[in-house]
């Protein structure tokens, strides 16, 4: 078969289902075929983060937004990569900052986003930018319990 979009449509069905492996294969046949679009790199990445293949899937949410610098969940996956490692000693947590300002400019109201800010903030002991981001967070959802907690622990542990 050298359709490009019946790969791609079985990769992602594959990638729903869970069955990460097939989904890598399929999108990678799809690629081969065409690979000037961000879809399947993104879904490819997202397939190789769920396999916990954190390198490829950097490789892939990167070539996605090369080609489509719009993508504001390839920012954030990328992000969450950075911020989850346990693989690596010093993450660059800067990078991951970077990838959730791209990702906040995008769409303002990125929930997961504005958690994830606050998480690295916090990592970078930058405090009050920490609470900046949760407090920008819990107007939009005032019930957030993680942000309430997070939140919480800064200005007990943290903020004098």
């Amino acid at each position: 078969m050298n359709d490009y979009k019946f790969y791609l449509d079985n990769g992602i069905y594959k990638f729903q289902t869970g069955d990460y492996e097939g989904a890598v294969s399929d999108i990678g046949k799809s690629l081969e075929l065409k690979n000037d679009w961000a879809i399947p790199y993104f879904y490819r990445a997202a397939a190789y983060q769920a396999l916990e293949d954190f390198d490829e899937a950097m490789l892939d949410y990167t070539k996605a937004l090369s080609i489509d610098d719009n993508m504001v969940d390839a920012y954030y996956n990328r992000a969450r990569i950075i911020l989850s490692r346990k693989d690596i000693d010093n993450p660059n947590i800067q990078n991951a900052v970077t990838d959730l300002e791209k990702a906040l400019k995008l769409d303002p109201n990125f929930i997961d986003a504005l958690f994830a800010m606050a998480a690295a903030q916090k990592k970078l002991e930058n405090y009050h930018k920490a609470l900046e981001y949760l407090e920008r967070l819990l107007k939009l959802e005032p019930e957030a319990v993680h942000a309430k907690a997070l939140k919480n622990l800064i200005l007990k542990k943290y903020i004098v």
